[in-house]
């Protein structure tokens, strides 16, 4: 297929050039997304390739453990190691019982750097990211040893996600930074607060994850659109009335905005709203079909007007919106464990 309009950023100072959409692995994983399916998962891996999407953004506890192993079984043979940029993540333990802790110690993040490696079949991570804070741990014990990993080459670059301003701040005294991961998304625009300045200021890449607001902004949903088993989107609150008939009011009038001024849809307008704010956008898919706009996302942009007429719409239906759901894990006590 045709990637020759994507578009590419560099991940901050760090050298390495990056397509400005990432696939994001999540729900490749199963975990809180209903299930997945390995084979499935794959031809959706090679889908984002074959469509110019050569970032690939992955974690351990997706799945635990389950999207590496699928992400390294994908691109092992499939494509040369070199073309591919892999981000995934340290910081986050679990249990037999499926419990999740954060744990951004020295120990568990030189462990569990081995362990994805291993996962992903490959023996160096572009893009290595501290996937919650660890209030138990001080955050220069971590950005020490995530330079060392650096310096050794194991990994390339240095990253963090749902880190405040100041603990990026911290995070900077002792190693470099090239990005930072956070919930962004035309509905959900806290970081603009803090995260979003001191990131532009330092040179810091955005990476903007839920950046079609868990399929809200798809265009896809309605209100009869059930969510079954673990899936997260249960207990978000847009997604429960009163509040998601709003959304899906303001959805809808976004998706006649994108057609009738760019002969878009709502999904390809959203997404474009996230690389004009000079983020990265990353898309979650379990399907080789979800990709399928990628190409529409690129070469053109969101005017001044659309941007402010993005604003009222959602300012009209949304009087009172919802900030992100973060089911943020808990901090094991390690005093007693």
């Amino acid at each position: 297929m045709k990637s020759e309009n994507i578009e590419y950023v560099q991940l901050g100072n760090s050298g390495i050039l990056v397509s400005k959409v990432c696939l994001g692995t999540w729900a490749i994983g199963g975990w809180m997304w209903g299930g997945s399916e390995e084979d499935e998962s794959i031809r959706t891996i090679h889908a984002a390739l074959d469509r110019g999407v050569k970032f690939i953004d992955t974690a351990p506890v997706y799945g635990f453990g389950r999207s590496e192993e699928i992400v390294g079984k994908a691109l092992k043979g499939h494509v040369e190691r070199e073309s591919v940029i892999i981000g995934t993540k340290a910081g986050l333990e679990w249990d037999d019982k499926g419990r999740v802790f954060r744990n951004s110690t020295r120990q568990r993040i030189l462990k569990e750097v081995d362990d994805s490696l291993r996962r992903l079949q490959t023996e160096y991570i572009d893009l290595y990211q501290i996937h919650w804070p660890d209030p138990l741990t001080p955050i220069e014990e971590t950005a020490q040893v995530m330079g060392e990993l650096l310096k050794a080459g194991k990994i390339r670059a240095v990253g963090v996600s749902n880190y405040t301003a100041e603990q990026m701040d911290a995070f900077r005294k002792v190693a470099p930074l090239h990005s930072v991961q956070s919930p962004y998304n035309l509905f959900e625009r806290q970081i603009e607060e803090d995260v979003v300045p001191y990131a532009k200021k330092h040179g810091i890449t955005v990476l903007a994850y839920g950046s079609i607001c868990r399929g809200l902004l798809s265009g896809k949903m309605k209100a009869d659109t059930p969510f079954q088993g673990d899936d997260l989107r249960q207990h978000d609150p847009k997604f429960r009335d009163p509040r998601f008939v709003h959304y899906l009011n303001a959805v809808a009038e976004l998706e006649n905005m994108a057609v009738k001024r760019h002969g878009r849809h709502v999904l390809e307008l959203a997404i474009r709203w996230v690389l004009d704010q000079g983020a990265i956008a990353l898309w979650g898919a379990r399907h080789p079909a979800q990709l399928d706009p990628v190409a529409q996302v690129f070469g053109w942009s969101l005017t001044d007007q659309d941007l402010k007429d993005i604003d009222d719409v959602i300012h009209k239906n949304i009087p009172t919106p919802v900030g992100p759901e973060f089911m943020a894990p808990p901090s094991r006590d390690r005093v007693k464990h």
